[in-house]
């Protein structure tokens, strides 16, 4: 009897097939893939830095392309730095304005602007706003270079690419990133004068003094060399990013995001342990 005419006398539909279920993976396994690919990640980029130091420190040097990487990495993130040193300025000191006078510690409004500043607002937002910019830049730019193999055309040339491409513009990051971050600290500083005299009229060799009252070379000197520690960072991640991507335009883009999201978070937890570092070691 077909299906049709067992429905006419029955009554009801004919039997579905039977389905087999689709085993879905455990929570286990993921696991175990995730942190597989993590460590994997690590061993990655700990090859790639032993790779890019071994080709750093053996000659012939790149001298003219480090200069080259120098002036993208210094010069053309000045602006944007000194831009955010200043904004970052004029709000602390509206905010610690504000605040100090509810508790009545105004005279205290100079130096807390000054500590805030270079202590951590300078090289914390000075290793961030170059994350994005230089990281997205070197990830993007090696990236391009890595889809229309032209790493493969300069290591056929017998040019060592660890060399010439990752290890110029890594040491370009940790050589400039401490002069970055003085500038941000000195727009930050010179804006939260100007914004405290719009308020309260006071002379900026006035403010200085009572900014830096007390302040040392162990105060002032550990918080902005900590920045080259950025620098490595950044440089070392966007370079091992881009000189490993795969997958045409696609991958280009992949490797600029990756770039600047994995550097920023990073900095952010290196600035964390160098925080703890620099106040055991510099009590």
């Amino acid at each position: 009897m077909s299906d049709r005419e067992f429905t006419s006398v029955a009554g009801m539909s004919p039997p579905l097939p039977e389905q087999r279920a689709v085993p879905m993976p455990s929570v286990l396994s993921s696991a175990t893939g995730l942190a597989g690919g993590f460590f994997e990640w690590f061993g990655n980029l700990g090859i790639f830095s032993w790779q890019v130091l071994r080709a750093a420190v053996t000659p012939p040097f790149e001298w003219r392309e480090l200069i080259r990487q120098l002036d993208d990495v210094g010069s053309k993130s000045l602006p944007l730095v000194a831009l955010a040193g200043a904004a970052i300025g004029a709000v602390l000191s509206m905010e610690a304005r504000s605040s100090l006078t509810r508790f009545g510690a105004k005279s205290m409004l100079p130096s807390a602007i000054v500590y805030s500043v270079v202590l951590e607002m300078g090289p914390i937002i000075t290793g961030l706003v170059v994350s994005g910019r230089v990281g997205a830049g070197i990830g993007a730019e090696l990236a391009s270079m890595k889809v229309t193999e032209q790493i493969d055309a300069i290591e056929a040339s017998a040019i060592n690419p660890y060399r010439l491409l990752a290890a110029t513009r890594i040491l370009a990051c940790i050589l400039m990133l401490p002069l970055l971050t003085l500038a941000a600290d000195a727009c930050g500083v010179l804006m939260g004068w100007l914004t405290q005299t719009l308020a309260e009229p006071q002379s900026l060799r006035q403010f200085i003094d009572n900014g830096f009252r007390g302040a040392t070379f162990n105060d002032l000197l550990p918080p902005t060399f900590k920045t080259a520690v950025f620098g490595l960072i950044i440089g070392l991640i966007a370079c091992f990013q881009g000189m490993r991507t795969r997958g045409g335009a696609e991958g280009v883009g992949r490797a600029a995001t990756n770039s600047v999201v994995l550097a920023s978070l990073f900095v952010i937890l290196a600035d964390v342990v160098l925080v703890k570092f620099i106040l055991v070691v510099f009590p």
